[in-house]
Order: C-alpha cells, then sequence, then structure tokens
C-alpha cells in the first residue's frame, strides 16, 4: 500500500474519533517493510490512547520492527495524561513514519525531529490539504490559542436589530432561522451576555423547525458578571453553562480553547458583538438582512471605536446566500486586527434591549 493509500486510510480511521474536545481526530496505520498493513488505530478522546499507541497495542512484540507508521498528525513530543507518541515509535523499532500535517502545539511538537534523532526516516506533507482540511477546526484553534469565532445578528436593511420599542422576534423568516439553528449545531459553543439572559432568556439550544432539539448542541457560555436566574432556560440546557467574567476577552477566550472549544458562535446582541469587533476577535460575520425598514436607535452594531473612515474595519464578502425572502452576508476579515483592549461590559447593563433575539 502506497503512502498515500495509507494516509487515507488512516484519515478515514481518524473520524472515527470524537470531533469536539481538547485533542485532535488522528489515526494511524502501521505498514510492514513490503507494504501490507500490520495494524490499525484511532484516537478515541483525551485521556485514551492516541491513535500511533492505539495501532502498537494491537501487535505482538517485536511486530513492529522495520516497519513504517502512516499517521495524520506528526506524532506527539510531549508528556500529558500519556506518554510522548514519538518515543512509543521509537521503542517499538518503527523504521519510517509518514505524516500529513505538523503539530502546532507549543509542548507537543518536535515530534519529527525527535525521530530523526533516533535514526528514523521521517516523511512529511503526505495529503497535507486534505488533512488539514480535517483538522481546520482543532488547527485554528491550537495555532491561534483560542477559538474561531462567528459573530451573528439579524437586522433590518436599515441596519436595525429591533423596533423603538425593542421588539425584534421575528426579524428574519423561518428559513433564516432554520440556517441559524443548523449553524449552531455545527459550533462547539455558543455565547450571549448576561443581559441578553436576562432581557430575553434564550435557551441557547439548536432545534428543528418543529422546535425538537437537534443530535449536537452547543456548550452556552454567558459572558458577565451577574449572576444567572435560578429558572432561566439556559440552566435547562443540555450542558452546562459556561460562565466568564468578560472583563478579557482574549483571556476568556484562550481558557475556552483550554477547555476544548475551537468554534463559538457569538449571538449575545449588540453589546457583546461589538465589543469582540472592537477587539479585532471575529473571524466570521454572518449577517440575516431581513426586507424590512425599522428606524430608530436599535442598532444591530455598537461602537467599535471608529472615529474616522481611516479606522474602519474592513470586510470582505465570502458569500450571498437568498433564504426566503431574506439574505445572508457572510463576511471575512479583510486582515486580522491585534487584540486591542479587550476590558469591555459584556452584560448589556444600559442596552440590554436591544438585544438579538432571532432564533433563541
Amino acid at each position: 500500500m502506497a503512502d498515500a493509500a495509507a494516509m487515507r486510510r488512516a484519515l478515514e480511521l481518524a473520524t472515527r474519533g470524537p470531533a469536539r474536545g481538547v485533542n485532535p481526530r488522528v489515526g494511524c496505520v502501521i505498514l510492514s517493510a513490503h507494504g501490507d498493513v500490520l495494524a490499525e488505530g484511532w484516537h478515541r478522546g483525551a485521556g485514551t490512547a492516541h491513535a500511533e499507541v492505539d495501532a502498537l497495542s494491537k501487535l505482538a512484540p517485536g511486530a513492529a520492527q522495520g516497519a513504517t507508521a502512516v499517521v495524520t498528525l506528526e506524532p506527539c513530543n510531549h508528556t500529558g495524561r500519556t506518554g510522548p507518541c514519538a518515543v512509543a515509535l521509537i521503542d517499538a523499532g518503527i523504521a519510517r513514519v509518514v505524516y500529513a500535517v505538523a503539530d502546532p502545539g507549543d509542548r507537543s511538537a518536535g515530534g519529527a525531529d525527535r525521530l530523526r534523532s533516533a535514526g528514523i526516516e521521517v516523511a512529511a506533507g503526505v495529503l497535507v490539504d486534505e488533512v488539514e482540511a480535517f483538522l481546520d477546526d482543532w488547527l485554528f484553534a491550537t495555532r491561534h490559542r483560542r477559538p474561531h469565532v462567528t459573530v451573528k445578528w439579524a437586522a433590518s436593511l436599515d441596519g436595525r436589530a429591533a423596533a423603538s420599542d425593542g421588539t425584534s422576534r421575528w426579524i428574519t423568516g423561518p428559513a433564516a432561522r432554520a440556517d441559524v439553528h443548523r449553524r449552531r449545531a455545527a459550533v462547539d459553543a455558543i455565547a450571549v451576555g448576561t443581559g441578553t439572559v436576562l432581557a430575553d432568556d434564550p435557551s441557547l439550544t439548536a432545534r428543528t423547525p418543529a422546535g425538537e432539539l437537534l443530535d449536537a448542541q452547543p456548550v452556552p457560555v454567558v459572558f458577565g458578571r451577574r449572576p444567572l436566574p435560578a429558572g432561566a432556560a439556559i440552566t435547562r440546557h443540555p450542558h452546562a453553562p459556561i460562565t466568564m467574567r468578560g472583563a478579557d476577552l482574549a483571556s476568556d477566550l484562550l481558557e475556552l480553547q483550554r477547555r476544548g472549544i475551537r468554534s463559538l458562535f457569538v449571538e449575545g446582541g449588540p453589546t457583546l458583538a461589538s465589543a469582540f469587533l472592537a477587539a479585532g476577535l471575529v473571524d466570521e460575520l454572518l449577517v440575516y438582512v431581513a426586507p424590512v425598514l425599522l428606524g430608530g436607535p436599535r442598532v444591530a452594531v455598537g461602537d467599535l471605536g471608529v472615529t474616522t473612515i481611516a479606522e474602519a474595519r474592513h470586510f470582505h464578502f465570502a458569500a450571498v446566500e437568498r433564504l426566503g425572502d431574506d439574505l445572508l452576508v457572510v463576511a471575512h476579515p479583510v486582515q486580522t486586527r491585534p487584540p486591542a483592549d479587550t476590558t469591555t461590559d459584556s452584560e448589556g447593563t444600559s442596552r440590554a434591549s436591544t438585544s438579538v433575539r432571532e432564533g433563541n
């Protein structure tokens, strides 16, 4: 079996691992010197054997001598809940290691160098594009030390998130709301401020148009200092809410990344959305635009610290999609701004009534 074919099999094995959590999904195929498959393995989640060790465990002692290990991610070089995979391969007598993507972790990287130092032949970059795409969310969170952040809002044609009296249910139609719930189910976590919890009492679940819970549910995250009401709908979420003080968004995102949150869907209304935008911590915007005019002061985005046109935050349109009578505009930042002073009142204290209520 050629390297590419073995790598495709390793990638197939990787899909069996858990899609969410601290660790990446990794697969491994061990080939004999003649190219025959000796063993296969994959990682089943934090605290379990890594893919390489899982595959080696299926072989008799000495059976891996002179073999090739094909693995989707560079073998790790650190001791955590388990030992270094690079050392396990060396001890097993592996003669050659083939991997697709280099490990970007601060502590876990360096496995390839350790293998080479032990006299093992190492080949990198086999099917790198396919494996990069598969590991995209984990790679982003590891490289940036924070989750991928998507900010969503629904607005009228004139950029209002609610009518003057604060009502906003529903600005957009059923197709747009169904799209929001589908996207909720695809991310690790969904975020609001405590002001939105107090004003709107959202459930923050992902549901079908009939109101049934989807199989995958995002973990609810609440930014702010005020305690959650005992009877709040969020307390009945399938996942226990995570509370963050919101005083330093960059630090909060780092903590979420450490907890295994790779993607964050920010739905908390103008105050929280503006805080993320002002801090330069937004990787994608989802703007659902309804063909209505509302007027008034209830804008979808608040102060971003922009005082002149030269300070404007620039995005490019990645996609525009028709959803029933509404439009979905997907935009990405032209360049990532360095995090600003992210101290913010993310509770929405004075603007809680302007929070977006779409898809609660």
